[in-house]
């Protein structure tokens, strides 16, 4: 996938993470009732991820059973490099010496981290 997504086609995107295939109608009923979307809304969005490549649609008789082609992990390592690089130079440091700056860390957070560099350690 070359394009970037929107905020509003990753919310389809994590609807398809979550659970696939699925038709549009179905997208539509499971997308945050918040964002208060038609379906005409959800179809419009299944076909900018469609020209994207993001998604494939199978025909299932009269429909249409839509299925991610980007996996999730994948999706979200590619925006974090970038959210890295365009805001910190691409370096990791300044990103986690911001959070802690601004106490965007709990304890727990610290704890987690500390955890984690000591297991990349080894």
């Amino acid at each position: 996938m070359a394009e970037r997504i929107s905020d509003a086609e990753q919310a389809v995107m994590e609807v398809l993470w979550d659970e696939a295939p699925l038709t549009a109608q179905d997208v539509a009923e499971r997308v945050d009732p918040a964002r208060d979307w038609s379906a005409n809304t959800v179809k419009t969005l299944l076909g900018r991820l469609l020209a994207k490549s993001a998604i494939a649609a199978d025909a299932d008789g009269r429909r249409f059973l839509y299925r991610p082609l980007v996996e999730r992990g994948d999706y979200v390592a590619g925006e974090s490099r970038r959210l890295i690089d365009r805001l910190f130079g691409g370096k990791l440091t300044p990103l986690v010496a911001h959070l802690a700056e601004r106490d965007d860390l709990t304890n727990d957070d610290i704890a987690e981290i500390e955890a984690l560099l000591k297991e990349l350690k080894s």
